[in-house]
């Protein structure tokens, strides 16, 4: 345990205030327009943030984003009334090289905005809320200034950055074409020739605890800058959900020794003094009160209901979820259900069927704790486990309308796609399916291997199916009830759900295409079995062949058969190897 503070020096902390989604490392796999979709648990690990600073009598400067001010007015105001200085770390998590001056300007004033207006304090500081300032990217400290702020926290000298500029590694005063500005960058110490970061949060959890301890001693002890450390408030938070889709490096630095972040912020917080910012520098932070009259109005929720024109009477729409050991990403449904159902207000009257597939943990009880009390959802169940195919089909029989549509629990498709989708099933149409193999779809984030595999079943699945399309295995549909409710299915899992689509082309039905875009699940496992699936497409490839050929000749014998079938796994180890070296392939000549 280090000693009680036993430096009588002043330095400064910062807190980054941002859920554990909004990460910058997770802007790959994690959109903005997706945020609305997680639990939020930013209430808790603020709390638990807030709790520690008082804990050790400590103030700190909270960076926050505009967005998170817009949506969480109390908790910001919460931080301020605490005498914690809250400051600006942009609107959204953007990174500077991302924006122009100008954009750079209007998000300023859109966070700083939005920030005053939940803490009622004056915001005069910034970080960057992706990445670090590097010697190309100081410009924005002239359009800061420029701004009115009085001091910018977002240069970090990291290995060689600045290597040439080593007074960087210390506050300074920044001259500037309007004045100057401070400049407070990351503490970092000088090791041949290298900088490495001493003050952060991730350093903290990543560098051995005792190489840590003595680097930030000797800071304390030598340098005549104070030392700048920050953290994360989701660093605080060991229970908060795993985004599954992230790389490994990714995940190391997000979830490396979590556990053991509160218990080394303390030690370091017993030990030395530290103020904000703003107090550290004598700047004034006062009371602002900004009516909403004077300022841009915050929008009602991130992803606003669109407008559109008023039907007489709305369609009614039926939206199924096949659901199997999802106890945790429950959370996550709901708050995307929400906003389909938000999007969806002004065309159509939702219903919602909710099938737990015999799931074995908590996922129902969840369900029910989540949805009991919406009129427009019900929970349907299977004893066991039988296949999202066959929860897709409950959930079609079960409902009362003529327009179903199913969808993944883990929105690997973006659900508000519905609403181009829908308007497809005319006509003769009795299904319309995602697809993100379309020319016009996109792919985010999926595994090669898995693409591989999806899309060379498609492309086997072509020589045995009248509809032509890109995409087969697409659990993302549209249906027509009357077309579909009495199909039996053999298979109920992931291969039921191609079985479906072939039972239907082998009755006449017209399938059309819609180009989307697939994204891997960021939360849980797949439950799909990749080598039973792999046999299960060749399997049915040979039924719905054999079911063709009968239905072109009934006279074909098994000769005539067993031809025909070593004909297309030919055509299909074909098609599997040009898929895997890009090549071409050739139309199969499999009778029609």
């Amino acid at each position: 345990m280090l000693p009680v503070r036993n430096s009588t020096r002043r330095h400064i902390l910062t807190v980054n205030l941002e859920d554990y989604f909004q990460v910058g490392a997770f802007n790959k796999y994690v959109q903005k327009g997706q945020w609305y979709r997680f639990e939020s648990r930013l209430e808790h690990h603020t709390d638990k943030t807030l709790e520690l600073l008082d804990r050790h009598n400590t103030k700190a400067t909270f960076f926050v984003l505009g967005w998170v001010a817009d949506h969480y007015p109390e908790l910001v105001k919460r931080i301020a009334d605490r005498g914690h200085e809250v400051a600006s770390r942009g609107y959204f998590h953007r990174n500077i090289r991302d924006l122009s001056p100008e954009e750079f300007r209007d998000d300023l004033h859109r966070a700083k905005a939005a920030i005053e207006r939940a803490s009622e304090k004056k915001v005069v500081g910034f970080r960057t809320a992706d990445g670090w300032f590097r010697p190309q990217d100081m410009w924005a400290l002239d359009v800061l200034s420029a701004e009115g702020y009085s001091y910018d926290s977002s240069v970090g000298p990291m290995f060689r950055r600045f290597s040439g500029e080593s007074w960087r590694r210390f506050s300074h005063i920044q001259p500037t074409a309007k004045g100057t500005i401070t400049v407070l960058p990351i503490s970092s110490m000088r090791c041949a020739g290298f900088d490495l970061p001493i003050g952060g949060g991730n350093w903290i959890r990543q560098l051995p605890d005792g190489f840590m301890r003595r680097a930030i001693q000797r800071w304390d002890e030598k340098a005549t800058a104070p030392l700048v450390m920050y953290f994360h408030t989701w660093e605080l938070d060991r229970e908060q959900p795993r985004i599954s889709t992230a790389g490994w490096m990714t995940k190391i630095r997000q979830y490396r020794n979590i556990d053991l972040m509160e218990e080394r912020l303390g030690e370091y917080l017993e030990k030395y003094q530290f103020s904000s910012a703003a107090e550290y520098l004598g700047v004034a932070t006062p009371h602002v009160y900004r009516p909403l009259s004077d300022v841009e109005t915050p929008p009602p929720s991130f992803r606003k209901t669109e407008a559109y024109a008023k039907m007489g009477i709305r369609p009614p729409v039926s939206i199924v979820v096949p659901v199997y050991n999802e106890e945790k990403l429950v959370p996550y449904m709901a708050n995307v259900l929400k906003n389909v159902r938000d999007a969806f207000a002004e065309r159509y009257d939702l219903r919602f069927l909710l099938v737990d597939d015999g799931s074995k943990d908590q996922t129902r009880e969840k369900l029910v704790a989540s949805f009991s009390q919406s009129s427009d959802v019900k929970i349907l169940s299977h004893e066991v486990n039988r296949g999202v195919a066959a929860a897709i089909m409950t959930g079609i029989r079960a409902a009362d309308t003529e327009i179903v549509c199913s969808i993944d629990a883990d929105c690997s498709y973006d659900p508000l796609e519905l609403l181009n989708m829908i308007p497809k099933l005319v006509g003769n149409v009795d299904m319309v399916t995602a697809s993100p193999y379309h020319a016009d779809g996109h792919v985010r984030n999926v595994p090669r291997w898995r693409l591989f595999l999806s899309k060379s079943a498609s492309r086997m699945y072509r020589y045995v199916m009248h509809n032509q399309l890109q995409t087969y295995t697409s659990c993302f549909r549209v249906y027509r009830r009357s077309a579909v409710k009495d199909i039996a299915l053999r298979s109920g899992n992931f291969l039921g759900v191609v079985e479906l689509l072939g039972h239907l082309d082998q009755r006449g039905g017209r399938v059309v295409e819609h180009p989307t875009t697939l994204e891997v699940r960021m939360l849980g496992r797949s439950k799909m079995k990749t080598v039973r699936t792999i046999f299960g497409h060749l399997r049915m490839m040979a039924r719905f062949t054999f079911t063709r050929l009968a239905a072109h000749d009934p006279r074909h014998n098994a000769e005539e058969r067993n031809r025909t079938l070593g004909l297309l796994f030919d055509t299909a180890t074909t098609t599997t190897c040009h898929a895997a070296l890009g090549k071409p392939t050739s139309t199969a000549t499999v009778p029609k």
